[in-house]
């Protein structure tokens, strides 16, 4: 069966927005970073997200990178968002609106429910998705092309649903506020549809009417954002900007995950454009190891043909040491995107 295979150049010089994923350790981090590096040698304004906890563009560039968006060369800006800190930005954002519409009496018991939602399941994604979104929007505008080193089932599947999380979720807040009957009719209006199979409904502009002003305010707010997660849902189905690159290695559980993934996305409209199969291993064939593993990573090539015959993909080979520094990102640059 033939490779049908991927341009990366291509990708890199025609794409607004590449997320770039898989399962841990394939090598996700050093190909976003490599094809992020690529694209600024080429000319292209770059920005390089990692929504990775561990720090991981820190290690592949060999620098300290943080918070603050930093330019680390020529048309190349890099960015780690920390989950953590994300959250604490989201949650002191969030009680500083709400203060203002509760009695002096409830804003103590708010305060509680919000240190005690830091803790809860899922605050990170919605305090991360919503800066990734404000991201997109606003990095479309200064840069030619955003790179995100993320895993983008769990990221997109969730980003894709957090209107309906964040409109339950700020109507638990509000139980206690005399204008909640009133203002969860509001969420119910402005949540586009309660199915993650339903993504694009457009949130309701009459949801204002018959508020008195404070409850226009904060269903103002409560709009605004609707709206931005509408229009990033808009972003990531454009298949003239957008795209999704996998990685993985030839070995059954990344094979496993990359199937379900793509089939996940491909459902969800998401433009999935192909895969990277990294660490090939080439053909030792005087050594009975290597043999032995170079053997079986075929039947794993094979595998991957199949499953994802329908996949545009290019293989890299194994790299002989480790690939850190802007000088080696460059050079694995150069034959990633010279694969075929």
């Amino acid at each position: 069966m033939l490779l049908m295979s991927l341009d990366l150049n291509k990708l890199i010089a025609e794409k607004r927005l590449l997320l770039v994923g898989g399962k841990g350790g394939v090598g996700k981090t050093t190909v976003s970073a490599s094809l992020a590096v690529a694209a600024a040698e080429a000319g292209r304004r770059v920005l390089l997200v990692s929504t990775d906890p561990a720090h991981s563009l820190s290690d592949a560039f060999d620098k300290p990178i943080g918070g603050v968006e930093t330019m680390l060369a020529p048309n190349l800006t890099v960015l780690e968002l920390d989950p953590d800190a994300e959250v604490d930005a989201y949650l002191d954002r969030v009680l500083g609106q709400m203060r203002r519409y509760v009695g002096p009496d409830q804003v103590a018991e708010l305060s509680r429910q919000l240190r005690l939602t830091r803790q809860s399941p899922g605050a990170q994604e919605a305090a991360l998705l919503e800066r990734m979104a404000k991201l997109m929007e606003e990095g479309l505008e200064q840069y030619d092309l955003l790179v995100f080193d993320t895993a983008p089932t769990g990221h997109t599947l969730r980003l894709l649903s957090l209107p309906e999380v964040m409109a339950a979720w700020t109507d638990g807040l509000l139980k206690h506020n005399k204008r909640s009957e009133k203002l969860g009719e509001v969420l119910a209006h402005l949540t586009p549809g309660r199915s993650i199979n339903n993504p694009m409904g457009d949130p309701k502009d009459n949801a204002l009417e018959g508020l008195d002003d404070k409850g226009k305010e904060l269903a103002e707010t409560l709009l605004r954002r609707q709206r931005l997660f509408h229009r990033t849902r808009h972003l990531l189905a454009d298949a003239v900007k957008t795209a999704f690159l996998f990685v993985l290695t030839p070995e059954k559980l990344p094979i496993l995950e990359t199937q379900r993934a793509v089939q996940a996305l491909q459902e969800s409209k998401i433009p999935v454009v192909g895969a990277v199969v990294n660490r090939v291993l080439p053909d030792v064939a005087d050594s009975p190891f290597w043999a032995a593993r170079f053997e079986r990573q075929q039947r794993h090539l094979d595998d991957i043909k199949e499953r994802l015959k329908a996949l545009p993909r290019v293989e890299v080979p194994l790299w002989e040491d480790d690939i850190q520094g802007l000088d080696n990102l460059g050079a694995f640059a150069k034959v990633l995107t010279a694969a075929r």
